[in-house]
């Protein structure tokens, strides 16, 4: 550890302060809440010695600065260690051990998930990521030819190919819809949307944050105009889960999929599907199962062999979330989003920011671009030069770095980051 804190001081040319890991970081996080319970999340937002505790809880390669969290993050050490060990115990007699003992605690984590999402268990499936609960949604409703699904040309891209290819083969349409970044209001969204809308219109599928500018959409109010119609409406959550706080029912859903393995710091290869239990026996698992089934949420579950280790663990990774607090946690990411974004913005007007920065419309994921700097260049420069981790956003009608720190990220990164990029403004990148 400490060769890795020497490299980063001498690459980075500053004198970073590097949280040291603690394996008593989850009781340490209760500890914080319990001691800390009185106080507001924007009264923590900037205390450091808090967030130190936090980031102790993660082991992770402090020789970069990782600001790509919306692909995925890294998990805490004991949520890391939890998978670990039920790895090394179902490796021991497989057949006995991950099918008889750690499969069937899978029921723990649907009862945890239900709980903090806000729905029936019988509605809560376990899943190994968003793309495959967004496909279980795309590809199991049934749909005749010439109907039409209307979704943006800002949905992540895996569902447009999704879509794409279900058009090929079945001859039904969709309608893609582009809307301003940042827009205007949230009626402005809603009307998009509904001025779309013809007589064959049958499904909406869009994303609750989208991947690109980190906008939030008003899922509520699109799902109320669109249930008037008769259209039912599929929500792409991969970004919005343990991201900023929210329950189904503040939704009114009836489709919803998401990861894990980025704002709840599960481990890789996790992820849920909600299905409002009146709409499963209309919707088809991605792989097959019994009709026996037919009613049973368990049935998008149906993937052949997996590991038990990796959806248990999921279970610790809650519980680290909850111990922050999800007021706690949003308040943090958009005070550092606001420490780089705001920063660029009062220093040079090159700079544009196409996230709606003075909201709730948007949590940690930003995007941002210089006037006369290509992004592509930037990013390569700023990896290859500083060590610093960005994700390039090509879109025909924007284009430039998305940022996403997440609750491990220290502001001596931030400001790291900020000031290269400031650099980059002043003297080029050569």
């Amino acid at each position: 550890m400490s060769n890795r804190r020497a490299f980063l001081a001498s690459a980075t040319g500053f004198a970073a302060t590097i949280p040291m890991f603690r394996p008593d970081a989850l009781g340490r996080a209760f500890a914080l809440r319990r001691e800390t319970n009185t106080l507001s999340a924007a009264s923590l937002v900037d205390d450091e010695e808090y967030w130190g505790q936090i980031q102790r809880a993660f082991d992770t390669d402090r020789t970069m600065i990782n600001l790509n969290n919306g692909g995925v993050s890294p998990t805490p050490s004991h949520v890391l260690e939890a998978m670990i060990r039920d790895l090394r115990f179902s490796n021991e007699l497989p057949v006995e051990h991950m099918w008889r003992v750690l499969e069937p605690r899978i029921e723990s984590v649907r009862r945890d998930l239900a709980a903090d999402f806000g729905c029936d268990p019988e509605e809560m499936a376990i899943t190994r990521n968003a793309s495959e609960a967004m496909e279980t949604l795309i590809l199991g409703l049934d749909l005749a030819r010439g109907d039409e699904v209307i979704v943006t040309n800002q949905n992540y891209g895996r569902m447009l190919t999704t879509w794409d290819q279900r058009a090929r083969r079945e001859g039904i349409v969709i309608k893609t819809i582009s809307f301003e970044v940042p827009p205007p209001s949230a009626a402005y969204l809603v009307k998009q949307f509904q001025d779309a809308i013809t007589p064959r219109t049958r499904l909406i599928e869009l994303p609750h944050i989208t991947n690109l500018t980190g906008q939030i959409m008003p899922i509520r109010a699109i799902v109320a105009m669109a249930r008037a119609h008769n259209i039912q409406v599929l929500v792409d959550g991969a970004h919005a889960y343990a991201h900023f706080p929210f329950t189904r029912d503040a939704l009114d859903c009836d489709y919803y999929g998401t990861s894990l393995h980025k704002w709840l710091l599960a481990p890789i290869g996790t992820g849920f599907l909600y299905v409002n239990k009146e709409k499963q026996s209309a919707l088809w698992p991605l792989m097959a199962a019994p009709r026996g089934m037919d009613n049973n949420v368990r049935k998008y579950e149906e993937i052949g062999t997996h590991p038990a280790a990796n959806h248990n663990a999921i279970s610790a990774a809650l519980a680290f979330h909850r111990a922050i607090g999800a007021d706690r946690k949003v308040a943090r990411l958009r005070f550092l989003r606001d420490r780089w974004a705001k920063r660029l913005l009062a220093e040079s007007d090159r700079v544009s920011i196409p996230t709606p920065l003075d909201s709730e419309d948007a949590g940690a994921i930003a995007l941002v671009s210089i006037e006369g700097v290509e992004f592509g260049k930037l990013h390569s420069w700023l990896l290859r030069e500083h060590r610093i981790v960005t994700t390039t956003i090509g879109h025909p009608e924007f284009s430039g770095l998305r940022i996403t720190p997440n609750v491990y990220t220290t502001v001596d990164e931030i400001d790291l980051f900020t000031d290269r990029m400031l650099r980059a403004i002043r003297r080029g990148i050569g």
